[in-house]
């Protein structure tokens, strides 16, 4: 198996899903720049985060229009596996891979600390090795981090279950209370229909050694990885 963390002008996170990836789970990895329109052969795809063409216009709007994100749009037709973290789960609102659209948090302030989310769905590419309402402690660093959609769209998103993490307290006992930026329904992450493409506003590869704070983004990538191996056992 592979993976590739894509590049964009004002990425900064894509050294730390790099170091998970390659250091911490010692899977192969390798950089993908904006420009580029081959994918290298990879069978899972990092958007990381940080903050793409500066965030103008809005998060991730010039991104979207990225020579890469043809690519990634055909690999995500055919089934490969995405996950869009921070800023790339806003490019991936933006290109219309997954639903909803992200507003300015509704403090109006940058946010950066550990926020507590719960595992609401476990049968995804991103959660196979969770259980279903494990709570993460994962840290955020973002100004535009409230999830919005219009009503259908979020009865869409209970319907088939693609809620895949709500922001909520250490205890799970308060979703409100645990919202740091006001989105709606206390979203913190999403899949498409298909479920095989994920974003999410909290930073797992932040969140890989004990040293950092916490290790329990572990669980996201090693459910990559886990998903990876089942898929290369059924076609073998």
């Amino acid at each position: 198996m592979k993976f590739g963390v894509v590049v964009f002008p004002g990425s900064n996170c894509d050294h730390d899903a790099f170091y998970a990836i390659g250091n911490v789970l010692q899977k192969p990895v390798e950089f993908i720049w904006h420009q580029s329109e081959d994918l290298a052969n990879c069978d899972a795809v990092i958007l990381p985060g940080g903050f793409s063409y500066g965030d103008y216009l809005r998060t991730g709007a010039i991104a979207r229009f990225s020579p890469v994100m043809k690519s990634i749009e055909k690999f995500a037709k055919s089934g490969g596996m995405v996950l869009g973290i921070c800023n790339g789960f806003q490019i991936l609102c933006e290109a219309g891979l997954l639903p909803g659209a992200m507003m300015r948090n509704s403090g109006l302030r940058f946010i950066c600390r550990h926020v507590h989310i719960r595992v609401e769905q476990t049968d995804t590419p991103f959660t196979n090795a969770a259980q279903k309402g494990q709570i993460l402690k994962i840290p955020i660093a973002h100004s535009d981090g409230n999830y919005n959609c219009d009503e259908t769209t979020l009865a869409d998103l209970d319907k088939n279950r693609q809620v895949i993490f709500r922001y909520t307290t250490p205890d799970g006992s308060d979703d409100n209370a645990g919202n740091p930026n006001g989105a709606v329904h206390n979203i913190a992450g999403v899949c498409n229909r298909e479920r095989n493409v994920a974003g999410l506003m909290p930073h797992p590869e932040r969140a890989v050694e004990l040293a950092l704070g916490s290790a329990d983004g572990l669980v996201i990538f090693r459910s990559m990885v886990e998903a990876l191996v089942g898929a290369a056992k059924a076609t073998a």
